[in-house]
């Protein structure tokens, strides 16, 4: 079996194995650890559209280039005057209430995601904790029952009657049965059974990965 400095993805190295490389064990990691491995961990932070950039974003839509294209035609060609001020004025009225719409939409949803916070359950010391999924972090024991999202990819250390819905990776409409088995590097996505994936969620059953 492989050693604790072997490579080779995580589902085809012994979970004992994963265990020592990570660093862990299946008590988890300790809080200490785990603090110090947050500071150094790289999260994904959601970037909002700054304000000039959604604005001109609301003149680069073909009737808007048209519109302006037809303003300065009237101004310059036509010297219709007061029919190109009247372009402008409905292209610049049409630009402000799109930008206005979408920044307050987006202003609704950076609300309403600060309201809602998804956790996952630990073990960290030996003992259960419930904390914010993006404060998971490498070598983190997670516990699993029905109905939980999974924090991040990871290799099951135990599992009972578990079963996973993966329709988002695999396009698979039936929920997905997990062992603990090793299984080989060369395992397609669809067959590595003993491998969960963010993005996913448990149908039914209990696990430790």
């Amino acid at each position: 079996m492989s050693n604790p400095g072997a490579e080779g993805p995580f589902w085809s190295v012994d979970a004992a194995d994963l265990l020592a490389r990570l660093g862990t064990s299946e008590q988890g990691l300790s809080v200490t650890t785990a603090a110090e491995r947050l500071k150094l961990a790289q999260r994904l932070r959601p970037r909002r559209q700054s304000a000039v950039s959604l604005l001109l974003d609301q003149f680069k839509s073909p009737i808007m280039i048209l519109l302006f294209c037809s303003a300065v035609l009237s101004l310059t060609l036509i010297e219709d005057v007061t029919n190109g001020v009247i372009i402008l004025l409905i292209l610049l009225a049409s630009g402000l209430l799109g930008f206005w719409q979408e920044w307050s939409a987006a202003d609704a949803v950076a609300k309403l995601l600060g309201m809602i916070e998804t956790r996952t359950t630990l073990i960290r010391d030996g003992v259960d904790v419930e904390v914010p999924l993006d404060e998971v972090v490498a070598g983190d024991v997670v516990r699993l029952r029905a109905g939980d999202l999974i924090p991040g990819d990871c290799r099951l250390l135990t599992s009972r009657d578990l079963y996973v819905n993966e329709a988002v990776l695999t396009g698979e409409s039936f929920p997905a049965e997990k062992t603990v088995a090793v299984l080989p590097a060369a395992t397609s996505l669809g067959q590595r059974t003993n491998s969960l994936y963010l993005g996913t969620h448990v149908v039914s059953g209990m696990a430790t990965a």
